[in-house]
């Protein structure tokens, strides 16, 4: 159960406003990155949140991979988005996927600031059977 656990917070998003707004854009987005990193989607959904007195509705677009799943969540009132990327390392090492990936979804949004981080998971030992 061994992984990576990348998480990125965006704001001051430069993008252009559907990438915040469109669901099924970035949805379309995100499985084409996923994709282009070399990960594997097993499924998808993505929802629209409806418009406040603040501005329009942001989105939730998650892909479920073989390897564990991607998950974005947008503000675009201000111009923010949050990243969560996690794979599993199961047979194979799918670390510089995972990056990648972040990297790609990071170039869309194109934030002015982003805070990362990284987190190894599956550091407890697992019982023997």
């Amino acid at each position: 159960m061994q992984g990576l656990h990348l998480t990125a917070d965006l704001a001051g998003c430069r993008c252009d406003a559907r990438w915040l707004t469109d669901a099924g854009a970035l949805l379309a987005a995100c499985v084409q990155a996923v994709r282009a990193a070399g990960l594997r989607p097993v499924a998808q959904f993505a929802h629209a949140f409806d418009a406040t007195p603040d501005g329009p509705g942001g989105v939730t677009a998650t892909v479920l991979l073989a390897e564990s799943h991607l998950c974005v969540h947008t503000w675009p009132e201000r111009r923010g988005a949050t990243l969560d990327v996690y794979v599993c390392n199961v047979g194979g090492d799918h670390s510089a996927a995972a990056r990648h990936l972040l990297d790609a979804l990071l170039a869309l949004l194109a934030p002015a600031r982003t805070e990362r981080h990284a987190l190894r998971r599956g550091a407890v030992a697992e019982a023997a059977p």
